[in-house]
């Protein structure tokens, strides 16, 4: 793409923006400057206004305090599709490539007044021009189709959208925003849905994007390759998000350290109030001591020490009062429970199974106690079918599977079902399991976990999942995209805990980084 004046102009920014839902704070006080060539990571634990933010950057939501500035036009691509299920493929590449046709319609009406000697024409067909070159609009079905057969989309303008799985409809759309030039790029988890190819191809346009980009996503390894810098969205010490410089790389450098001086300030703080109440417990002791007289003598000289014991109890009470814990509690970090382990036992077994038009191969699997087991292969190739089938959630069609008397089979799905009425992620958590408290594994806030199920961001509804599968103690984990709109921080805590569980553990994935955080599993390429 030519580099002409008007990309070179893009620019966003955001300056004190703060907003609210129904009297929560969702954003507080976040700065956010990017100029044409830079790409901006939005990052931050599932709910803490990813979303939101980019939102607002997009002129979307207005925001109750700060400023919103763009400049260029905005290609947003979020997690709703603009269009129903009766538009075609076509319909959703005319709405995105829609500056494009315009500026190629204002270029053919300059070009007609110009040439019709009208007054002002050589001024307008001078902007219309400069506007086409700056969305190369003349290339831009060309880059869409090049991007649709690169994400492994339908290419068929005539298929209706509702034909299409939610997977397809989202990849054509990105394919359409990647093609249509837009200087400025808002993106929310574009990975989902991408294969290894569709991932390449994606982070190769994001580098060569010459406006701005500003992302959110859950893919350490895209970030790794694409950002130059981070905004961390996360509860901090001081309340206020933090900006990174140094790309990924930066961000989490920079994160652990500001992670380790806030719970060394708050350990501070929380142990001065404890000094100080201890002090005061001893002043106490002190007065009711003296008080008292031993039998005999002293009686005259400990009664007139007791008034300066009740000065000192005063005192330390005063100073106990005024101290303040002023540094939050860091947030709880994820604790995976305790998995049973079963040793010497084959505990889950497949031989030959297949699925008519989901898993064409037959495939064999058999695991035990500690056993990893990596599931990897292009979309449709049948790696969530398979995960089915192990689960009993899906009989094969062929073969035939197999478990140990009384193992406990745990899947994560790759999305959450329907919420479940009205009940709350801590009613409905506490109704299904006698294993450790939903606080205890760290996934949900107090905020969230007692929201109704219904409610939550689909990160929240993701980590409720997580908790479910893991409360039910499995002696096999099976988890199909586990890093599906999961932070990147907890995804780390998650991988970790993965590699030294006794249970088994198999991952179908994508992930590029969590494929080289297991690259010593063994694989099954579907």
């Amino acid at each position: 793409m030519t580099t002409t004046a008007p990309v070179r102009a893009a620019h966003v920014s955001a300056r004190g923006v703060h907003l609210s839902f129904g009297g929560r704070p969702v954003l507080a006080g976040v700065d956010l400057v990017a100029a044409a060539g830079d790409r901006v990571a939005l990052v931050g634990e599932n709910g803490r206004g990813k979303t939101t933010l980019l939102r607002v950057l997009a002129g979307d939501l207005p925001a109750d305090r700060g400023q919103v500035r763009r400049t260029g036009p905005v290609g947003v691509a979020d997690q709703q599709i603009p269009l129903g299920a009766s538009a075609t493929v076509g319909d959703l590449v005319d709405l995105e490539l829609a500056a494009v046709r315009s500026a190629l319609t204002r270029l053919d009406d300059a070009g007609r007044a110009l040439a019709e000697g009208r007054p002002d024409a050589d001024d307008a067909y001078a902007a219309a021009l400069a506007e086409a070159e700056a969305l190369d609009a003349w290339d831009a079905d060309r880059r869409v189709e090049v991007s649709l057969a690169a994400l492994g989309a339908v290419a068929d303008r005539a298929r209706p959208l509702g034909t299409l799985s939610v997977g397809q409809r989202h990849r054509v759309r990105l394919a359409c925003l990647l093609g249509a030039g837009h200087p400025v790029l808002l993106l929310d988890e574009p990975t989902n849905h991408l294969d290894a190819g569709g991932l390449a191809h994606l982070t190769e346009r994001l580098r060569a994007h010459p406006g701005v980009v500003v992302l959110v996503s859950h893919d350490r390894a895209l970030l790794a390759d694409v950002a130059t810098s981070v905004v961390d969205l996360d509860p901090s010490a001081d309340g206020r998000p933090r900006v990174y410089g140094g790309g990924y790389a930066g961000y989490v450098e920079g994160r652990r350290a500001e992670r380790a001086r806030w719970e060394a300030l708050h350990a501070e703080q929380v142990a001065e109030r404890q000094r100080l109440a201890d002090d005061l417990s001893a002043a106490r002791n002190r007065l009711r001591d003296n008080w008292r007289p031993d039998k005999g003598h002293g009686r005259h000289t400990r009664a007139t020490r007791a008034p300066g014991l009740v000065r000192s109890v005063h005192r330390r009470q005063e100073e106990l009062a005024a101290h303040v814990v002023a540094v939050p509690p860091p947030p709880a970090r994820f604790t995976m429970p305790e998995l049973p382990a079963r040793p010497g036992a084959t505990l889950l077994r497949a031989d030959g199974v297949t699925v008519a038009g989901r898993l064409a191969r037959p495939v064999d699997v058999a695991l035990a106690s500690g056993d990893r087991l990596v599931v990897t292969g292009p979309n449709g190739a049948g790696k969530s079918t398979l995960l089915a089938v192990l689960a009993g959630a899906l009989e094969p069609g062929t073969g035939a599977v197999g478990r140990a008397p009384s193992v406990r089979v745990g899947r994560l799905g790759q999305e959450s079902g329907p919420p479940p009425g009205g009940r709350t992620a801590a009613e409905v958590y506490g109704g299904r399991v006698a294993g450790p408290g939903l606080d205890e594994l760290g996934l949900l806030d107090r905020y969230d976990a007692h929201r109704p199920v219904a409610e939550l961001s689909v990160g929240a509804r993701r980590r409720l999942d997580l908790a479910l599968v893991l409360a039910d103690r499995p002696h096999v984990l099976l988890l199909d995209e586990p890093t599906n709109h999961l932070s990147a921080a907890l995804v780390d805590e998650l991988t970790a805990a993965l590699g030294s569980t006794p249970a088994a553990v198999v991952v179908a994935t994508h992930d590029r980084q969590l494929s080289r955080d297991t690259a010593s599993w063994p694989r099954l390429a579907l």
